[in-house]
């Protein structure tokens, strides 16, 4: 009977599995493998109602590999990148798939790789080679997105001039595949974006937003439709020890928090203030960072999706999940998530990582395949 299933009623049926479940379905023969790679469209996937999973990439020089964390059956998985040529480090997730940068160039170096069906390709080269810039991504929909590049340092003159800050933007469009310099910027934000802004950001209401990683901390944000740059101030912002910005349910949300205090969650209203909407368990902002004090807090990292957030320290040290409610759309719980010290039976030494949440796409991407 299964042999004689028409494509659409089975494509259907595969719709409903889980990543896991459908990556076993798929090696079950050519015409399954087929049908699940051709039929499923990422945008509708129904696996997307699933929380996301966490993967954890080394930051120093520890293995060219991912630690990967499968919330359905709460278990931890080796992706090794052995099919990327260069070392990389992560920058952001989007569409199922990562943005990463080369480590072994000066200049940055953008490149995009799925870790579940082991596709990489590098992006064009920037219009002006820039180290150190902000970078942003946003996506467009389902298969296609946008990548900001702002800020940063400029290479030096080749008649004598030094290097010196790049006040300047520039865009990379997936479906155009090449970069487009978009406007400039004050060069105190340039300087900014380039010295003090890590690489995560937050698309929002038709803003790309960054924040500052020195205290006091600001938020840096870039008006998409009439490329205007705007500051917001952050609560506590002196006496906070980590900060980072998150989305929730549309809404640009902000977490932060002390050893001593503890950790909140603000959101931002209309009139440009944050209201504290949620504080984290205090039992739970404990284990975090295990009887750490101060140390513990400023090392904690933060990594979103819509959907789901998750605070996390280092591979070993587990981590705390925000997300959505299965039942209930709009209200968000928390989750401890244990850290992976053993990945089937072998045991990993504990060390930084950069952590991502993405829903895994199983299917092979054809802007994967034309570089």
């Amino acid at each position: 009977m299964w042999s004689n299933l028409p494509f659409e009623l089975l494509a259907n049926i595969f719709s409903y599995l889980s990543p896991d479940s459908l990556a076993r379905a798929k090696s079950t023969c050519k015409s399954w493998h087929t049908c699940a790679n051709n039929s499923l469209s990422w945008a509708t996937l129904p696996w997307r109602q699933y929380p996301p999973w966490f993967l954890a990439l080394p930051t120093r020089n520890h293995g060219h590999f991912i630690c990967a964390h499968n919330p359905i059956n709460d278990s931890w998985h080796l992706l090794p990148l052995d099919f990327i040529p260069n070392p990389i480090r992560p920058i952001a997730a989007v569409n199922g798939i990562i943005l990463l940068r080369e480590t072994t160039t000066t200049a940055l170096q953008l490149a995009i790789c799925n870790p579940f069906t082991r596709q990489f390709r590098h992006l064009p080269k920037l219009n002006v080679p820039r180290t150190n810039p902000a970078v942003g991504v946003i996506s467009l929909d389902s298969a296609n997105f946008q990548v900001y590049v702002a800020g940063g340092m400029s290479e030096a003159s080749s008649v004598g001039g030094g290097a010196s800050y790049e006040p300047s933007l520039e865009v990379y469009d997936s479906v155009q595949e090449n970069w487009k310099t978009i406007g400039s910027m004050p060069m105190e934000f340039a300087v900014r974006l380039t010295v003090w802004t890590p690489n995560e950001s937050v698309y929002c209401n038709g803003i790309l937003y960054w924040i500052t990683s020195a205290r006091a901390y600001t938020v840096m944000g870039f008006e998409i439709r009439n490329k205007n740059w705007r500051e917001l101030g952050v609560p506590m912002a002196d006496r906070l020890e980590f900060a980072a910005l998150v989305q929730r349910n549309g809404n640009l949300c902000l977490v932060g928090g002390t050893s001593d205090a503890g950790a909140c969650i603000w959101q931002i209203e209309e009139s440009n203030n944050w209201r504290m909407i949620e504080k984290v368990p205090q039992e739970l902002w404990a284990r975090l960072f295990g009887g750490k004090g101060r140390w513990g807090s400023i090392n904690t990292r933060c990594a979103c999706i819509g959907g789901a957030m998750s605070l996390y320290r280092d591979l070993g040290s587990g981590m705390l999940v925000w997300r959505k409610c299965a039942e209930n759309g709009t209200k968000w719980e928390w989750h401890w998530i244990e850290g992976c010290g053993t990945i089937k039976g072998v045991k990993l030494q504990n060390f930084p990582i950069k952590g991502l949440l993405l829903h895994p796409y199983l299917a092979s991407s054809s802007f994967l395949l034309n570089e």
